[in-house]
């Protein structure tokens, strides 16, 4: 895990090794160990260097290949081992035991072949003078971040936008299309970002741009996580048995480090899991579980901590096991800070991910994370369904997108922006964006196992996108980095090959479909918590108790409901009702007022909402000036 930059000129004047020191230095959390960088032919590249794999200074970055490539890489590639051993047969040589060096030998045998080789998680720039390109490259799901912008005579790139906006002529200005999407999923699904100009190279892409080009070319897609048109025919015994040996691999392979590597431990079956593979090949192994202080929470959010789970869990496996407690209040201490970190404001309410970091980075630089198995594995069957049995395409779509706005509807935009914001970007363009996310599955929506099908596929390519991005800047702000054994290429190639029948149990059923945030309907949804991840219970129930394995789905979230109407609510009234807050330069005052009102009255859960909302007045705050 590291921070790499760089800059392309396209009038080929030399690059200033100061704007590369400069990235750098913005970027010098996710690499404290060591920094390098080079220019020749206007080209520059840098990196700061959290050691992992080699610790010695052969691994040091930026590193030259035998016909004078020039490579900085971010991130992992986990069968570099197997790739070194063939490559040695075809004549390379290696002077480091790291990765970094296999990646490079593997772009001059195989060029952008190499790319599907890779089981890992990554993103590198390279520059290549045999082949006279620059090439930049992400790994198949995002898991590191790779930010990009076209500065007219020059393109620059580096692994946090904080690199870019410390270059002179990149400043930071609002992206109002961005702004829409963010308020409609709470995330953007597009390569947009909320700083105008700068984008985020999309996940399983490259863009490639010639020595002599005066423009930067669009990305070009290497893979995707399409599932396969015929699955296979296996039953659930057959499925997880390989499902088992599949993620014990998987988990064996992230465990290679030169450094101290620990634990996320909620409790549940997917960090259970890797905790049970990870303790047995490692010895004594730390953990590391976020709680909750619940005095003041109420309903369903007294079920929120999760510490009892993961200290019996804890217990059984005979980890080192450390945990944080969250009170009231904490949020506010690091929302700044959090948000600085976060850059682009993605999925979820974060701030308590923040403090877990914080805790496991005090005793690893490397930490295991359950974060994909729900996306592969089907972990979310209560949003599944919506429209899957309706009549055409645009009914299923139209019902799906109306559940996918998380925050506001189309129809509440004119009354929650500004008009400057519809004027950029009117209110039904993220259904547009939305829509484009299916592109790759077109004449694959007919039927209703399609249609799941399609459903998997989004969330993997729209919400598990949104959690990496936020994984990868929560951790790095502590140095520390994130592996996640269930996205694995072998695991993920086998869990795209299966029915979905084999993952969700309500399949066949008359699904009833409630939403999440819909309060007086709590008690269904939390029987359908157990529908789903069927093959994967069976898989780890040879691994783990069977009352892990049976354990309802559980996210990782503080009572903010209850805090936003009790203790915190002075902090949120100040921030967002106050008459000088920067955000009511997009965002209309009264609409805010009212979602605070029906808050505190406890007649609306606005809880998302009301995040959203002290995020983005903070990312004014820190961003723009």
């Amino acid at each position: 895990m590291c921070a790499i930059a760089g800059v392309v000129r396209f009038d080929h004047a030399p690059v200033d090794p100061a704007f590369l020191a400069r990235m750098a230095s913005a970027q010098q959390h996710r690499g404290p160990d060591g920094s390098g960088s080079w220019s020749e032919r206007g080209v520059g590249l840098a990196h700061r260097r959290l050691s992992i794999i080699d610790l010695s200074d052969a691994a040091s970055q930026p590193m030259r290949g035998g016909r004078g490539e020039v490579l900085v890489y971010n991130g992992e590639v986990y069968n570099f081992r197997e790739l070194r051993r063939e490559l040695r047969l075809l004549g390379h040589e290696f002077r480091s035991n790291s990765d970094t060096e296999v990646v490079l030998a593997a772009w001059s045998q195989w060029g952008p072949a190499c790319l599907r080789r890779f089981n890992g998680h990554f993103a590198f720039a390279l520059y290549d003078p045999i082949r006279r390109t620059v090439v930049m490259a992400r790994d198949r799901f995002g898991v590191k971040p790779l930010y990009f912008c076209d500065a007219g005579s020059y393109l620059a790139f580096a692994s946090e936008i904080k690199g870019l906006l410390a270059l002179p002529g990149i400043s930071a200005k609002l992206c109002l299309p961005a702004l829409n999407e963010y308020f409609t999923f709470q995330n953007i699904f597009s390569d947009r970002t909320l700083f105008e100009g700068i984008r985020l190279l999309p996940p399983g892409c490259l863009i490639s741009i010639p020595l002599d080009a005066t423009a930067a070319p669009a990305p070009e897609r290497f893979v995707d996580l399409v599932p396969a048109e015929e699955p296979l025919d296996v039953d659930l015994d057959e499925a997880s048995t390989e499902v088992q040996r599949l993620f014990m691999a998987a988990v064996e392979r992230q465990l290679v480090s030169d450094v101290p590597v620990g634990s996320y431990l909620s409790g549940g079956i997917d960090s259970g899991s890797i905790t049970t593979v990870a303790r047995a090949k490692t010895g004594r192994l730390p953990t590391f579980t976020g709680g909750f202080d619940l005095s003041s929470a109420s309903g369903l959010e007294l079920a929120f901590d999760e510490r009892r789970a993961a200290e019996t869990l804890a217990n059984w496996l005979k980890t080192e096991h450390y945990e944080v407690v969250l009170h009231a209040g904490d949020m506010e201490a690091v929302l700044p800070r959090l948000v600085r970190a976060l850059e682009d404001l993605r999925v979820g309410q974060c701030y308590p991910n923040f403090y877990v970091a914080n805790l496991a980075s005090r005793f690893v630089k490397v930490v295991l994370s359950g974060t994909g198995g729900d996306e592969l594995f089907g972990g979310y069957p209560w949003r599944y369904f919506r429209g899957v049995d309706g009549e055409g395409e645009e009914h299923y779509f139209r019902e799906y997108y109306r559940f996918w706005q998380r925050l506001v509807d189309d129809d509440q935009k004119p009354m929650f922006f500004q008009p400057l914001v519809l004027a950029a970007s009117p209110a039904a363009e993220p259904y547009n964006v939305f829509r484009s996310v299916f592109d790759p599955l077109r004449g694959r929506l007919r039927s209703r196992d399609e249609r799941v099908s399609a459903a998997l596929y989004f969330e993997k390519k729209t919400f598990l996108h949104g959690l990496l991005v936020v994984e990868d800047k929560l951790s790095m702000a502590h140095s520390l980095e994130t592996r996640l054994p269930f996205l694995d290429n072998d695991l993920v190639d086998f869990a795209l090959r299966l029915p979905a029948r084999l993952k969700l149990q309500a399949l066949d059923d008359d699904v009833i479909v409630v939403d999440e945030n819909e309060l007086g309907k709590q008690a269904i949804y939390a029987r359908r918590r157990t529908d789903g991840k069927m093959v994967l219970r069976q898989a780890m129930g040879r691994l783990i108790p069977p009352e892990v394995v049976a354990r309802a789905k559980q996210g990782f979230s503080a009572p903010d409901a209850s805090w936003f109407r009790g203790e915190s609510v002075d902090y949120v009234t100040e921030l967002l009702a106050h008459r000088d807050a920067r955000l009511n330069e997009v965002i209309q005052p009264l609409f805010i007022k009212n979602v605070l009102d029906r808050h505190r009255s406890g007649s609306h859960n606005y809880r998302l909402l009301i995040w959203s909302l002290l995020s983005f007045e903070w990312w004014l705050r820190e961003f723009v000036p």
